[in-house]
């Protein structure tokens, strides 16, 4: 059975656990393959919302195995808080798998994280200062402690060694801060393995044999296609692969393996932290938007910058990706609005832009070109079928979905699990 990869479409919080969760009931592995605790899910389930940062959309699914894939940076103190926190509402978080591969989020890279930001001022990322980057830097540099590790101590402790030799010096040296010593290190990692033992396995191993048995492997991005540290809007990217190609390397599974890629789309925009923005609004729209559509970070809480659906960003994805279905989301915000607005081009300094420009100046200086839709005033919030919507709202999916490169398959309207129209099955 081919696997399926999940993947946002714009900067992240399209609501992919949503659609994860949509799919739950036919899938039975679940697999984060990026990030860490960075980003957040929000899964409604009748009166009950999770927010889920570190563990997959699955782990909230009967029946279904939820993998934490080698690709994934893991702060192990956020999991256990993770994993209690749903025990204590009943949840069976039993099932979970965590890769002996994937790497640990260390406490002197979280002080690194906070410090440079600070230290890069007006300059700053805008990262979330838990430790992401630094983690993954230290991975490519190959001075990265993995979830095994943890497992033997002597190694461990050569590992931390390691590193602090280099951060030590960065810690005191440049920013100023007392790093922690090599022996705190290792006693807070080490204090883990034992509850943390029964989860850790070769999950390239399990998916493989999994998807030789047709059972129905479902990869689920963290980030989005434009936070991709190859393919965004760099350097106000994350840290990892979050686009369909690094389901591949964060998970163990090939390519070949892969046949359908879902990307999730807001029908509208929206971003947290620093980097350009086309269709951004600072005005009473985006306030309109913000508190229609609740725009607060899951993990952060920050207010997140909104702005119109830019079509432009929708085709990259869709190019990058190799998208196979949209999933829209969120129709339901832009009720109660006369007209709305699609950035369908960019001018820049008098020349149209009908694809990504390839310089980033280019793409800071982006003017967004749009034209106008009738908006709707009926509630949406109750349809099931495509037909239902109002004939303003089927002219508005149908219009993005022919400027974006994909069929859109799903459209939401509302937060709840049914809140959903399907227009094609996504399985």
């Amino acid at each position: 059975m081919p696997a399926i990869v999940i993947v946002g479409a714009q900067w992240g919080d399209e609501g992919k656990g949503k659609a994860t969760d949509h799919l739950g009931s036919r899938v039975d592995y679940v697999v984060k393959f990026n990030g860490g605790n960075n980003a957040g899910h929000t899964v409604v389930i009748g009166d009950e919302k999770y927010a889920l940062h570190l563990l997959p959309s699955g782990i909230l699914t009967a029946g279904c195995t939820p993998v934490i894939g080698n690709g994934v940076v893991v702060d192990i103190d956020v999991l256990f808080q993770e994993i209690d926190g749903l025990e204590a509402r009943g949840i069976d978080t039993g099932r979970l798998k965590v890769s002996a591969n994937a790497h640990v989020i260390a406490d002197y890279n979280r002080t690194l994280d906070k410090v440079t930001e600070r230290f890069l001022g007006s300059r700053r990322i805008g990262t979330t200062g838990r430790g992401i980057g630094p983690t993954y830097a230290d991975k490519m540099n190959r001075i990265g402690i993995r979830i095994q590790d943890l497992f033997d101590e002597k190694i461990l402790t050569q590992k931390v060694e390691g590193a602090l030799d280099l951060k030590g010096q960065i810690l005191t040296k440049v920013y100023n801060r007392r790093a922690p010593s090599v022996d705190q290190t290792v006693e807070e990692l080490l204090g883990h393995a034992d509850r943390l033992a029964p989860y850790v396995c070769d999950t390239a191993l399990l998916l493989g044999e999994a998807l030789d048995r047709d059972e129905v492997v479902l990869l689920e991005a963290g980030q989005a296609t434009l936070l991709d540290v190859d393919h965004g809007t760099y350097p106000f990217v994350t840290s990892s692969s979050a686009t369909a190609g690094g389901a591949c390397t964060g998970s163990g599974i090939p390519p070949t393996r892969i046949d359908q890629v879902i990307a999730i789309v807001k029908a509208y925009t929206t971003r947290v932290g620093e980097g350009p923005f086309p269709t951004e609004l600072d005005d009473d729209k985006g306030e309109f938007l913000r508190k229609q559509g609740w725009e607060y970070g899951t993990t952060t809480g920050r207010p997140r910058r909104c702005g119109w659906f830019d079509t432009v960003i929708a085709r990259y994805a869709a190019r990058i990706n190799g998208v196979t279905d949209f999933v829209l989301t969120k129709l339901d915000v832009l009720t109660g609005l006369e007209q709305v607005p699609v950035c369908v081009a960019y001018d820049v300094d008098g020349v149209r832009h009908d694809e990504m420009p390839v310089n980033q100046t280019d793409f800071h200086h982006a003017v967004p070109v749009y034209e106008y839709l009738p908006g709707w005033f009926e509630d949406i919030s109750h349809c099931r079928t495509f037909e239902e919507l109002p004939p303003a709202a089927r002219d508005y999916v149908e219009y993005v979905e022919a400027r974006s490169g994909a069929r859109i398959s799903v459209v939401g309207v509302g937060p709840e699990r049914e809140q959903a129209v399907v227009r094609h099955p996504l399985r």
